[in-house]
C-alpha cells in the first residue's frame, strides 16, 4: 500500500528554522521578527504565501519592498535552514516500521523542492521515501489535488493513505478522493471536529493500526 505524508507539521517541526530565516529578512528591512506562533500559522501553502503573510503581519507593502524581492531573499536562505528541525515523537520509528512492512512511502509537500530535499538529507530520510513531490516540481500546489495524485502515480498507483496535519492537507485529500489521517499535533488552526478526515491520531505509534484498517477496508465512521 502507499502511504503519502506531508512534511512540515506532520513529520517534522521546521517552524524554528523558518522563523530564523524570516527574522533575518525582516531585520534587513527594520521590522521585528515573527513569533514562533505567527510562523507556524503562516506555514502550509508554500514560500510565496508565507512571505506574503509575513509582509502583511509587519505592515510591509509593495511600495516599500516588493514581494518578489523578499521572496528571492527568503528562498536564498531557506535551503540551508535545517539545523533546528526536529521529528515529532515516534515519527522515525513509524516510518521505519511501515517501510519494513513493505509499504511504499511518499512525500507530498508545498515546501519548495530544494529546501525540502535539503531537510530530507539532513534528517536522513532519503532511503525511506520512494517518491517525493515538492513545491515547484509541477505547476500546481496543495490544496489542488494534482501534487498528491502525481505522488501516488510515482509510487505505482493503488490503494493510498494520505497523512497530514493541516486544513490544506485535509482539503487536498478530499479533492483527491484519498483516505486521510489527520495528525492532530501539527500546525492546524481549526478544531479537529470541523476538519475533513477519516482518522485522527496524536501518537505515531498507532499509525500502523490505521494503515491496517485502510488495507482491510474498514470504515472509520463505523464502530
Amino acid at each position: 500500500m502507499n502511504i503519502v505524508f506531508d512534511l512540515d507539521g506532520t513529520l517534522i517541526d521546521s517552524a524554528p528554522d523558518i522563523q530564523s530565516v524570516a527574522s533575518v529578512i525582516l531585520a534587513a528591512v527594520n521590522k521585528p521578527a515573527l513569533t514562533l506562533a505567527e510562523t507556524r500559522s503562516f506555514i502550509g501553502e508554500g514560500a510565496a504565501v508565507f512571505v506574503r503573510r509575513m509582509m502583511a503581519a509587519r505592515g510591509i507593502d509593495e511600495a516599500q519592498h516588493s514581494h518578489a524581492a523578499l521572496l528571492e531573499k527568503f528562498l536564498a536562505q531557506y535551503e540551508f535552514a535545517v539545523d533546528k528541525a526536529v521529528f515529532y515523537p515516534g515519527v522515525l520509528a513509524a516510518l521505519s516500521e511501515l517501510k519494513a512492512a513493505g509499504h511504499r512511502l511518499g512525500l507530498c509537500t508545498n515546501k519548495p523542492e530544494r529546501p525540502a530535499r535539503a531537510v530530507i538529507r539532513h534528517m536522513a530520510l532519503e532511503s525511506l521515501f520512494d517518491a517525493v513531490m515538492a513545491g515547484g516540481m509541477i505547476d500546481s500546489h496543495k490544496p489542488e489535488p494534482a501534487m498528491l495524485l502525481q505522488t501516488v502515480e510515482l509510487l505505482g498507483g493503488g490503494p493510498t493513505l494520505y497523512v497530514g496535519d493541516s486544513e490544506i492537507d485535509a482539503e487536498t485529500a478530499r479533492r483527491a478522493g484519498i483516505p486521510f489521517a489527520l495528525y492532530a499535533n501539527g500546525y492546524r488552526k481549526t478544531p479537529v471536529s470541523e476538519m475533513y478526515h477519516d482518522w485522527v491520531f496524536d501518537d505515531f505509534a498507532v499509525l500502523a493500526d490505521i494503515v491496517a484498517e485502510v488495507m482491510a477496508g474498514h470504515d472509520p465512521c463505523v464502530p
